[in-house]
C-alpha cells in the first residue's frame, strides 16, 4: 500500500496520529461526470471500515432509481460492514427542472435541518450530501451557516458534498476539493445516459 507523505507539517500542536484521524470535509464539484460516483465510492470504503453512513440526496428525484442506492442499502443491511441510511430530499425536482421552486427550497431546508440534527447527535461517521452544492449555489441554504455548522461539528464525522458550482466560501473551508472537469462526454455526440453508466 503506498504511503502518502505530506509536503508540509503544520505547526498545529497535533500529533501525526491526531492529524491523520482529523475529520474531513470533502467537496466534489465541477462540470464533469463522476462527482456523486466518487462520493459513493468513498461510502464503500467507509462501509468496509464499519462506519455508519448517512446519504442525503438533495436534488435527485425521490422517484429516480440511483444504482448505488440499492447496492449500499444491501451492503448496509448485510451486517458485514457499516450501516447505511438513505434520505431523499427531492420529489421530482432537479437542477434542470425547478418549476415548484418554493416547495423545493422548503424541502432542501428541511433536509439541511435533518443533517444538522444528525451532526449534533453524531449519527454517522460519513455523511454524503449528494448535490448539496446546488441549494447552496441557488441561495436556498446559507453557505456561511453551513460552514459554521461543519466547522463546529463534534466527534470524527466526515462530510462529502457533491454538485456543480460549489460556493467559494465552501471551497475555501473544505479540506479536500476535487473539480471534475469534462474533456469529452457521449452526450456531446447526442447520446443519452444509459443504465450502468449514469444510473
Amino acid at each position: 500500500m503506498p504511503q502518502g507523505q505530506p509536503s508540509v507539517v503544520p505547526d498545529d500542536g497535533l500529533t501525526t496520529r491526531q492529524r491523520r484521524n482529523r475529520p474531513l470535509v470533502l467537496v466534489h464539484t465541477g462540470v464533469g461526470k463522476g462527482k456523486s460516483t466518487a462520493a459513493f465510492g468513498l461510502a464503500l470504503r467507509a462501509w468496509n471500515q464499519g462506519w455508519p453512513i448517512g446519504v442525503f440526496q438533495f436534488v435527485k428525484s425521490a422517484k429516480w432509481k440511483v444504482g448505488e442506492e440499492n447496492a449500499l442499502r444491501v451492503l448496509g443491511a448485510s451486517g458485514q460492514g457499516g450501516t447505511v441510511d438513505w434520505h431523499k430530499m427531492g420529489e421530482g425536482w432537479s437542477w434542470v427542472q425547478r418549476d415548484a421552486q418554493l416547495d423545493n427550497e422548503e424541502k432542501a431546508r428541511e433536509g439541511w435541518e435533518q443533517v444538522k440534527r444528525d451532526l449534533a447527535a453524531e449519527s454517522y461517521r460519513l455523511y454524503v450530501l449528494d448535490e448539496f452544492a446546488y441549494p447552496l449555489h441557488w441561495g436556498w441554504i446559507d453557505t456561511d451557516e453551513v460552514v459554521e455548522v461543519l466547522r463546529n461539528r463534534p466527534g470524527t464525522q466526515h462530510v462529502v458534498i457533491t454538485g456543480r458550482n460549489a460556493p467559494e466560501k465552501l471551497l475555501e473551508f473544505a479540506d479536500l476539493v476535487t473539480d471534475m472537469s469534462k474533456v469529452k462526454h457521449p452526450m456531446d455526440a447526442g447520446q443519452k445516459g444509459q443504465k450502468g453508466i449514469e444510473w
